[in-house]
C-alpha cells in the first residue's frame, strides 16, 4: 500500500510538472514571441520621373511594402531616371531603386564611387526604346534624325544612355547631329503635340501611360529600330551587350501602332540595393515585389511580367544575401 502510494504521488508529481514546464512555456512565448523577426528601420526608395513607369511602379509598391513591413517606414523619392537612381543607391542617398541593366554595368566599368557595393535583388522587366514621331513625320529611321529637335530624356536618365548610343550607331552626332532637348516623359509629350520637338525617344514598360494618353488625342507613329542597329551596339561590347532585339506588339498603343508590330531595342530592369543593406530587410522586400506582382500589375501592366523562374538573374550585379535566402525559401 505505501508503495502504491508512492507510485500514485509521483504520478501526480509528475503531471503537475508538466503542467507547470507547459503554463511557462507560453508566458514565454507570450512575453519573447519566438517568430522569425520583422524588418524595421527607414528606407528610401529612389524611383523615377513624374508619370513615368518607376513612378507608377514605386507607388503602388509603396503599399504593398507597407502592409508587409509594418515596422518599416517608407519614403519614396522622384528622380531623372536610372542613371541618377544608381548613383543615389551607390553613394547612400537611397537604399533600394530600380535601374536599367545597361545603365548598371556603365556605372560599374566607369569606377565611380559605391559600384563595388551595388547588389541585385529582382530582375524585375523590361524597358522598351519607344521612338515616337508625328504620324505625318518623314523620319522613318534613327538617320533621320538629323537636323531635327529631339527629346533624349533627362541627364540622368537611361533614356538619354541608350538614345545617344542608338543614334551614334546610326551615324547622327547626340550633340552636333541634332538639336537635343533634355526632357522626361513628363514633358516630352505634349512638347511633340505642340511642334516644340519633332520626335523623342522614351525606355520604359509597356504602356507608358503618358505616351498612352499622347497618341489618343494626336496622331504619333513608332519609329522602328532596326536588328542592324541592334547589332552594330552588341558588337561595340561591355555595357551594350544588355540590349536584345524585341517586339512591341500590336497592341501596345493601339492608335500609334494602327495594327502593326513594332521592331525595337529591349533591356532588362533590375531591383538592386547595396551590401550596406540588412540581410532581413532585403529578404522582406524581395517577397513583396514577387507577392505583389499580380496586384500592382492590374494597375502598372509592366509588373505583370515580373517572373519567379528569371527573377535571380540580375547580371550585371551579384545577388544580395538577403535575396539569396528569398529565393532558396521559394522553391517549390
Amino acid at each position: 500500500m505505501p508503495h502504491a502510494l508512492s507510485r500514485f504521488a509521483r504520478r501526480r508529481a509528475f503531471q503537475g510538472g508538466a503542467a507547470a514546464v507547459v503554463v511557462l512555456g507560453l508566458l514565454v512565448w507570450w512575453v519573447l514571441p519566438l517568430g522569425k523577426p520583422e524588418p524595421s528601420g527607414t528606407l528610401t526608395f529612389s524611383t523615377g520621373v513624374r508619370s513615368g513607369v518607376y513612378e507608377r511602379y514605386g507607388q503602388r509598391l509603396e503599399g504593398a511594402l507597407a502592409k508587409d513591413m509594418p515596422k518599416v517606414s517608407i519614403r519614396l523619392r522622384t528622380s531623372e531616371g536610372s542613371q541618377q537612381n544608381i548613383e543615389r543607391v551607390a553613394t547612400g542617398e537611397a537604399d533600394f531603386t530600380i535601374a536599367t541593366a545597361d545603365a548598371v554595368a556603365t556605372y560599374l566599368q566607369s569606377g565611380r564611387p559605391g559600384g563595388e557595393r551595388l547588389r541585385g535583388c529582382v530582375r524585375l522587366y523590361d524597358d522598351y526604346v519607344q521612338l515616337v514621331v508625328p504620324r505625318d513625320s518623314d523620319v522613318r529611321e534613327v538617320a533621320d534624325l538629323r537636323g531635327k529637335r529631339v527629346g533624349v530624356g533627362q541627364k540622368g536618365s537611361g533614356v538619354t544612355l541608350v538614345a545617344d548610343r542608338l543614334m551614334a550607331a546610326a551615324g547622327v552626332d547626340p550633340q552636333d547631329g541634332i538639336t537635343p532637348v533634355e526632357a522626361g516623359i513628363d514633358t516630352m509629350p505634349q512638347r511633340l503635340a505642340d511642334g516644340l520637338l519633332d520626335a523623342f525617344f522614351w525606355s520604359g514598360g509597356l504602356p507608358t501611360g503618358a505616351l498612352e494618353d499622347l497618341s489618343k488625342k494626336f496622331a504619333v507613329r513608332l519609329v522602328p529600330l532596326e536588328d542592324a542597329l541592334i547589332h552594330t551596339l552588341q558588337t561595340a561590347g561591355g555595357s551594350t551587350r544588355h540590349y536584345r532585339s524585341a517586339v512591341m506588339p500590336a497592341d501596345a498603343y493601339r492608335d500609334a501602332q494602327q495594327g502593326q508590330a513594332v521592331r525595337t531595342v529591349a533591356v532588362a530592369n533590375l531591383l538592386i540595393t547595396t551590401d550596406r543593406t540588412d540581410p532581413l530587410m532585403t529578404e522582406a522586400f524581395t517577397r513583396t515585389v514577387i507577392d505583389s506582382r499580380d496586384r500592382i500589375g492590374r494597375e502598372v501592366h509592366a509588373a505583370q511580367l515580373v517572373d519567379l523562374r528569371t527573377a535571380i538573374y540580375t547580371d550585371p550585379l551579384p545577388l544580395h544575401e538577403g535575396a539569396k535566402r528569398y529565393y532558396r525559401s521559394a522553391k517549390p
